[in-house]
């Protein structure tokens, strides 16, 4: 049985090996074929580093040479390629890197040639747009920790955006807005918790049910009584951008991380708060133990449904909050179906984070990089169809999908009821 299960791993790291050097050498090749033969030689491609209205200190643009930049990333690309086939490199980590960041830069160096494309306004969108699939993608880690699968987090996000404007305008505060928002969720995880972990009702079924209730809820309150109001129900205003002393003045960075709203730092803090608390609290081990091996976790004394329940209402409490990010956090009023399906690509980015709070936080920010990036796009005037750009985050969410699902390990009970 070892010598097998030897085999069988040794002939899956081969295939994975051979897969990444053929994925390489290809994108190199495109690369060439695709960017290196339509640019135009001379072109140069400006880079800027200051965002206008910034406390950062100014420093110089980076411009490069389109064509011979774009050569050396093909190069990069193909002799990585090359040595991956013939000697393997063991970190599926860099390979991912390697491959995402000469393809995207080359791409870039193609769009923008002879332009100018500001580097450090795209990293702060990125950042900023990868915020709510974030919070969406907490949610679904703490859930599933505890093995209760999640998936109204759309539902839940769009119910929790439109409590937090409507909070929010009659109040006049948007503290009492965001407040509106994390309990509104938490109260339909409570109830998503207590029909699958009491009745044993089909968790996916449950979640969908949410998934259509909060699109036909929001929808009808906004077109019956909303729009009716104007203004004195959906015009919140937004939470102001917060400049950290001394650490917004950093070129390039200070703009991205150090001058955003509450929102966006309030996830930073909720990704490095759940990091600590899964991997280094008893809490965290007694939510990994349920959600692993329930049956042994109540053998040894934890409340498996106590456990579960408390987990599935704080997921829902944190994608309130992401909810509350689409109107207070953003754009200070309510559209029907504004979340536009920021839940279910949380959902994969918990899956490419492999259920890690800051994995999952890593991978929203490639989604936000995706979303910000078609965006940008569309500014340059590329010559690619305005509608295929906006299909990038998705086309993404499709890709990190086939080619993670069946990789990365949920938690061994997830999904499944507990029976005491």
């Amino acid at each position: 049985m070892t010598n097998s299960n030897t085999d069988i791993r040794s002939s899956a790291e081969k295939r994975s090996r051979v897969s990444f050097g053929i994925a390489l050498v290809v994108a190199g090749l495109a690369i060439y074929l695709l960017f290196g033969t339509s640019t135009q030689p001379g072109a140069m491609t400006t880079f800027g580093l200051n965002l206008l209205g910034s406390q950062a200190a100014v420093v110089p643009d980076l411009v490069v040479p389109a064509l011979p930049a774009i050569y050396l990333l093909a190069a990069i690309s193909v002799f990585t390629g090359a040595y991956q086939l013939a000697r393997g490199i063991r970190s599926t980590g860099w390979l991912v890197g390697i491959l995402t960041f000469t393809f995207v830069t080359a791409f870039l160096m193609w769009g923008a040639q002879d332009k100018s494309f500001n580097l450090t306004g795209m990293l702060q969108s990125s950042l900023v747009r990868a915020t709510p699939i974030a919070l969406a993608a907490l949610c679904g880690v703490i859930s599933e920790r505890t093995a209760v699968i999640n998936i109204g987090i759309e539902g839940i996000m769009l119910m929790s955006a439109q409590a937090a404007v409507v909070a929010a305008t009659v109040t006049g505060n948007l503290y009492v807005g965001l407040i509106a928002a994390i309990l509104l969720g938490g109260w339909v995880a409570a109830f998503h918790a207590f029909l699958v972990i009491r009745f044993k009702v089909d968790q996916t079924v449950s979640s969908v049910a949410i998934n259509i209730f909060g699109t036909g809820a929001t929808s009808f309150i906004s077109s019956r009584f909303m729009q009716a109001a104007g203004d004195k129900l959906n015009n919140s205003g937004t939470f102001p951008i917060i400049a950290i002393p001394g650490l917004s003045k950093i070129p390039v960075l200070g703009p991205v991380l150090f001058e955003n709203n509450l929102i966006v730092y309030l996830t930073i803090l909720l990704v490095v708060v759940m990091h600590i608390l899964l991997y280094y609290t008893p809490w965290g081990l007694r939510t990994r133990a349920v959600g692993e091996h329930p049956k042994a976790a109540d053998t040894l004394g934890v409340n498996v449904y106590l456990t579960r329940y408390v987990n599935v209402i704080l997921g829902g409490m944190i994608a309130g909050i992401g909810g509350a990010y689409f109107t207070i956090g953003s754009v200070g009023r309510f559209d029907e179906i504004m979340t536009a399906g920021k839940g279910f690509i949380g959902l994969a980015a918990m899956i490419f984070g492999n259920w890690n709070p800051i994995g999952a936080y890593t991978s929203s920010l490639i989604f936000g990089f995706a979303d910000s990036l078609q965006v940008k796009l569309q500014i340059l005037r590329v010559p690619i169809p305005s509608e295929f750009l906006l299909m990038a985050p998705y086309i993404l969410t499709m890709i990190i999908l086939t080619g993670v699902v069946g990789r990365a390990i949920p938690p061994a009970a997830d999904g499944q009821p507990y029976e005491k």
